[in-house]
């Protein structure tokens, strides 16, 4: 603004300097630049405004589909895009891979079966364990579902259904040196391997033990196995199926439970298709279905009822 009036100035007194004009013409001149300044000035102006007011407009826009999303609720969501997309890690009996690469087990095969009966796909993600809830949050899947425990932070990040499985974080060690391994006092020397962001991190950390988080379950019997670590803490669910004779790992067992803990799976924060997931359970356990499904995968002793 500061160098329109001093353009003003200059010019007008380059119409006062010239000696020819009588004072009517200069006066008019001086009118004429003064006008063609201000007119510029509110031309910027008004356009300034439009594109201000053009900025509030798609903010607003943008507010009003966020709010449109969110009054369309979760499971609506799920069922326009035609595809319930699940969380998973490779962590049998619950989610792993057959010989043909599809993903079976007792979580799989029930998520199946729920996304069929909203009339969806369903899609299974391989995700870090660790990232579970940014997974989630950021809708590059629409719920965890793989033998989860509901931990407190599992909780107050997450819309979770009702527990549908109880399980426990057992202690993995070589079957040489399990007889030394009987009590929680007994394994404070040490070394253990853990999933990173999983219930058996959480037990490490409460009992004061040293360890080293990995990216799976899987990893943490590896480790064990190569002698990498003395021992793991993983699933009681997945010791059972994956430890001792006729396993991968015939030459681990496990030994002391840590702690008892529930199962459930896991949808962003408010979203109503906890409850649909909840309905389905029941529906499950009254026609048997359920147990029939733990039964093929040797989980039927874990099938809250």
């Amino acid at each position: 603004m500061k160098k329109k009036i001093l353009a003003v100035a200059l010019a007008a007194a380059t119409v006062l300097a010239m000696a020819g004009c009588s004072n009517s013409d200069v006066v008019s001149d001086v009118d004429a630049i003064t006008n063609s300044v201000d007119d510029g000035s509110s031309t910027n102006t008004d356009n300034q405004d439009n594109a201000d007011d053009q900025g509030d407009a798609d903010v607003q826009n943008d507010a009003d589909n966020s709010a449109d999303s969110n009054e369309q609720g979760d499971l609506a969501y799920i069922k326009e895009k035609g595809t319930l997309v699940v969380g998973i890690t490779d962590f049998a009996p619950m989610d792993y891979k057959d010989e043909n690469g599809n993903w079976i087990g007792f979580d799989a095969e029930l998520a199946t079966a729920f996304a069929e009966s909203i009339g969806v796909e369903v899609e299974f993600v391989e995700i870090d364990w660790d990232n579970k809830i940014m997974e989630l949050n950021g809708k590059t899947v629409d719920c965890i579902w793989n033998g989860m425990t509901l931990t407190s932070e599992v909780k107050d990040a997450m819309e979770c259904s009702n527990a549908y499985c109880i399980n426990a974080q057992v202690v993995i060690v070589n079957a040489d040196v399990a007889d030394q391994y009987q009590t929680t006092d007994s394994l404070s020397e040490l070394a253990f391997a853990v999933e990173a962001g999983s219930a058996g991190e959480e037990q490490a950390v409460e009992n004061g033990f040293n360890y080293t988080s990995v990216e799976s379950q899987a990893n943490a019997l590896m480790e064990v196995k190569a002698g990498t670590s003395d021992a793991a803490i993983i699933d009681n669910l997945m010791a059972a199926a994956m430890v001792g004779e006729g396993t991968s790992y015939e030459n681990l067992t496990y030994t002391v439970a840590l702690n008892s803990e529930e199962y459930g799976v896991g949808f962003r924060k408010g979203s109503d298709a906890a409850a649909e997931l909840n309905a389905f359970f029941e529906a499950c356990l009254a026609d048997g279905s359920m147990m029939s499904l733990a039964d093929k995968y040797g989980v039927s002793a874990m099938i809250m009822q």
